[in-house]
């Protein structure tokens, strides 16, 4: 299932700050949501980390224009532009943030603290972004906004037909769960973008989030009753799901990545 990743809401509320849209007391508040606290580690000119209001500053101070998201999976570098130990690092925790104009990316590594199986507010959880050069070079894999569109549709499709196939959709608990926090997160959607993003862009972000959770829905309803249990069939159903999930997100990338290409059609 796609949550909300760290890397859009930096990428996000921090697109807002470098545009003057809001302040960067309050990019830093909507970066941080819930988390206890995030820090910036490896920032030129910074001996040790620093909070997201002075990083955000500093990025500013060193040419960034615009902050990009990359979500890269094994064999799918979504997002990414290198160098390789960049890449790597990205790959391993399934996000990045590149911050254009200024040749630096963010990877977040996060550190919980509580209970365990804990989650909410009983769970303390920090953020460190490590901060590395980039490549300025173009995105890999970052289709525009129209392009997402449409293919989030096709997807969309293919998604309820599998489910429906699969006789899970509205499979027990598991499935029931899935759909209660899709709807959360469409609420909580409407603060996910940030002031300067196109209203397209919304659309694309909250469909890619649906497509998400149809996914989720297929990959954890195996074992209830109407769901396939056999492996062949768990395998099968990942196979299927694969590019649909795949679809959904190169969609995010290109939702939360829209306010800087706005910009820079505008600038050229």
């Amino acid at each position: 299932m796609l949550d909300e990743p760290r890397s859009g809401r930096l990428a996000a509320w921090g697109n807002a700050l470098l545009a003057g849209l809001i302040s960067p007391d309050e990019a830093a508040d909507r970066i941080a949501d819930d988390d206890a606290v995030h820090r910036v580690e490896g920032l030129p000119g910074e001996e040790k980390p620093v909070g997201l209001t002075l990083a955000l500053g500093r990025l500013r101070a060193l040419g960034a224009v615009g902050l990009r998201v990359a979500l890269p999976v094994s064999g799918h570098p979504l997002g990414l532009c290198g160098p390789p130990e960049f890449n790597a690092r990205a790959l391993e925790a399934e996000e990045a943030v590149l911050a254009s104009g200024a040749g630096l990316g963010l990877i977040p590594e996060t550190y919980e603290a509580g209970p365990a199986g804990g989650a909410g507010p009983d769970v303390h959880v920090e953020v460190v972004w490590h901060c590395l050069p980039v490549r300025e070079a173009p995105p890999a894999d970052v289709p525009s906004l129209g392009e997402a569109e449409r293919e989030l549709a096709e997807a969309l499709r293919e998604a309820t037909e599998l489910l429906s196939t699969l006789d899970v959709a509205g499979a027990g608990p598991v499935a029931q769960a899935a759909l209660e926090a899709y709807r959360a997160r469409a609420e909580a959607g409407r603060r996910m973008l940030a002031p300067g993003y196109p209203p397209r862009a919304v659309r694309v972000l909250e469909l890619a989030q649906r497509v998400g959770a149809l996914i989720g829905i297929a990959q954890q309803a195996g074992g209830e009753h109407g769901g396939a249990v056999s492996s062949s069939q768990i395998a099968a159903r990942a196979e299927a799901l694969r590019p649909v999930e795949r679809t959904a997100r190169r969609a995010q990338v290109a939702a939360y990545n829209s306010a800087v290409e706005e910009r820079e059609r505008h600038r050229g």
